[in-house]
């Protein structure tokens, strides 16, 4: 049966799939607003204030999150704060990031922000995570351990050596 016959037989028609996967999410929608809002932030602030208003930007987004998300944040600030001390706390799409010169290398993304059932930890190509043809750039975080604040720690650093 092909795929049009499949979708028809179940009662849907093909524009009611259609209508489903046009455009953002609101949930999306609402990210790139606030990425927008960032960048004007950013340009009304100038060059000299970025570090100190990117810290107060990062702890007010961390206190928004809920209970697990926030308390998982606030963790990861430090971590980072304490791994890799060079990097500028800042917000990217509304969720607190880490960049070097200007550039995001990790960032945090709560569980509540796309409505998803973990936490997310990422580095970005700027990161210098390489190992060979195949690398894990993103991790889903539902708690964290010793272990894992280690882990996330060595991570972090070899993110921002030049190696």
């Amino acid at each position: 049966m092909s795929p049009k016959k499949a979708m028809q037989k179940s009662g849907e028609s093909i524009t009611a799939i259609n209508k489903k996967r046009k455009g953002f999410t609101d949930e999306e929608r609402a990210a790139m607003k606030e990425h927008v809002q960032e960048f004007k932030a950013e340009a009304r602030r100038g060059p000299g204030a970025k570090k100190a208003d990117g810290e107060s930007d990062v702890l007010a987004k961390i206190a928004e999150m809920p209970k697990p998300d926030r308390a998982m944040a606030e963790r990861l600030h430090a971590i980072v704060k304490a791994s890799a001390p060079a990097l500028s706390p800042r917000t990217w799409y509304g969720m607190p990031a880490y960049a070097k010169d200007d550039k995001v290398v990790c960032f945090f993304q709560s569980a509540q922000k796309f409505k998803t059932r973990y936490a997310t930890f990422g580095f970005s190509d700027k990161a210098n995570l390489d190992d060979g043809n195949m690398w894990p750039v993103a991790f889903a975080l539902k708690e964290l351990t010793a272990a894992d604040e280690a882990r996330i720690a060595a991570l972090v650093k070899k993110a921002v050596s030049g190696d």
